[in-house]
């Protein structure tokens, strides 16, 4: 493995950054794990004392970085890790891990309804069916309190299609039917397809981090760590 060494970013205010040749990482004020930002979640102090989600990782002043696990947050909560991190009194909501899981899914349902508009979505439970067997599905979507045995058949015929291409099969289901039919603009959607494009990526990126924010650890229940980026990066 290469040596870690530790760069600085000009007028980066969180300080040094690591790299260990295959690209930058942060560290986890709670678990002091070093991980690429993508699965980390920035905190910043606001001018009113309260710690709020950076989720662009844009906002200005020192950051605090914590593993994108709600448990990690619930944890930094308990510990005050945030004011020890920047070393300053500041204010920390106490539902703050429920907001965060809320932010999260709502960009996630926000970018889908952008890929809605952008003809990039498949309805309907025939629709999907059909779309899957034509093989040019890059995610199928599922209600979150959809009946399991409406999902099921979808789901085996979407992972056997992916299996025989070699590619782990995509299958978001952490949004509710109320959710996906307000972005969608449509009602009662509890199953979808989501078809390749910029968009399409955009929102695997969102509905990866919801689902890693949820899971245990901050780990991918959708792509293993190692190959979660090329599957995002796909056309």
């Amino acid at each position: 493995m290469a040596e870690t060494r530790q760069k600085t970013r000009k007028n980066d205010p969180d300080g040094p950054i690591t790299g260990n040749g295959d690209g930058q990482v942060r560290m986890c004020a709670v678990t002091r794990a070093e991980l690429p930002p993508a699965q980390l979640i920035r905190f910043v102090r606001a001018p009113d004392g309260e710690i709020v989600p950076d989720l662009e990782h844009r906002l200005p002043g020192r950051g605090v970085w914590l593993t994108c696990a709600r448990e990690t947050v619930e944890k930094a909560i308990k510990t005050k890790a945030f004011a020890r991190s920047l070393r300053s009194d500041v204010r920390v909501p106490a539902d703050l891990a429920e907001r965060l899981d809320l932010m999260l899914a709502k960009r996630a349902s926000d970018t889908l309804a952008l890929a809605n508009k952008a003809g990039l979505v498949v309805t309907g439970f025939d629709k999907v069916e059909t779309a899957l067997e034509k093989g040019s599905v890059k995610a199928l979507l599922q209600g979150r309190d959809a009946a399991a045995d409406g999902r099921g058949k979808l789901d085996r015929k979407f992972t056997a299609i992916q299996r025989e291409k070699g590619i782990e099969a995509a299958i978001i289901d952490n949004l509710t039917i109320a959710q996906m039919s307000l972005a969608i603009g449509r009602p009662s959607v509890v199953h979808a397809a989501l078809l390749p494009g910029g968009l399409a990526k955009r929102f695997m990126r969102e509905a990866e981090r919801v689902a890693r924010y949820r899971s245990v650890s901050g780990s991918s229940p959708l792509f293993d760590d190692a190959s979660e980026t090329n599957a995002c990066n796909e056309g």
